[in-house]
């Protein structure tokens, strides 16, 4: 399926960007609505997580992926 190692650097790259994204732009517009320094704090605040989020991702991805072929092994022909 995806075993090229450039797909997955370059799929987590993308899904981490817009994770970080999207996340920091959700949960900072929650925490203080829409101020004058929203947009301000959201980019920082994406700065600070993408780097995280993409470490992150290269570790639990792999995880994710080895679960879900396991559930998908586990569930009777026709569930999946």
């Amino acid at each position: 399926m995806y075993t090229s190692k450039k797909l997955v650097f370059l799929a987590q790259f993308f899904i981490s960007a817009l994770m970080a994204f999207l996340m920091t732009g959700i949960m900072g517009y929650l925490h203080g609505g829409l101020s004058e320094t929203w947009q301000m704090d959201w980019a920082r605040s994406f700065l600070t997580a993408w780097p995280i989020a993409f470490c992150l991702s290269m570790v639990v991805g792999p995880i994710g992926f080895k679960t879900a072929m396991l559930v998908l092994k586990l569930l009777p022909e026709g569930r999946a």
